[in-house]
């Protein structure tokens, strides 16, 4: 049988603890937080690229799958395609369309 050196259990529990701690202020595992970040960049990009949204300053914002959409839009067509755009990014659960019209 093999000796285990105090040494080496000593770094397994350092180990442990260092991935154990590897989570945000909110419980949020990173893998969560890169998870929310990507749907995010894939959002804004969309609408980016979208002609009818094109020039229209929108907020993008996601917690744990949910994207929220901030800012002012010129006219409900423009609030409803910004929300049809977040809904087909793949990983959105659910969207809180918070844009105005100005």
């Amino acid at each position: 049988m093999r000796k285990v050196s105090v040494g080496g259990l000593l770094l397994v529990v350092v180990i442990l603890l260092i991935f154990s701690a590897c989570a945000t202020p909110a419980g949020r595992s990173t893998g969560q937080v890169v998870d929310d970040a990507t749907i995010t960049t894939k959002v804004k990009a969309k609408i980016y690229a979208d002609d009818f949204l094109k020039g229209i300053a929108i907020s993008v914002k996601t917690f744990q799958g949910t994207v929220s959409l901030i800012g002012a839009v010129d006219n409900e067509e423009q609030k409803q395609r910004a929300e049809s755009i977040t809904r087909s990014v793949h990983g959105v659960a659910e969207v809180n369309n918070l844009l105005k019209i100005k």
